[in-house]
């Protein structure tokens, strides 16, 4: 029993798995945050555009 015990203390590869998903996630937010950002920016150029289309 001590011995399975001690195994599963040891055993990391749950927690590297665990670690990918945190880092996929704030990939994720960080992609998420810079689309945002540049659709917005996108967005008021092609109102400015539409604006000086006579």
């Amino acid at each position: 029993m001590n011995v399975k015990l001690m195994k599963f203390l040891r055993d990391e590869e749950g927690v590297t798995a665990i670690e990918y998903g945190l880092i996929a996630g704030l990939i994720a937010v960080v992609i998420i945050g810079a689309v945002t950002g540049l659709g917005t920016k996108l967005g008021a150029i092609f109102d400015s555009i539409t604006k000086s289309i006579p």
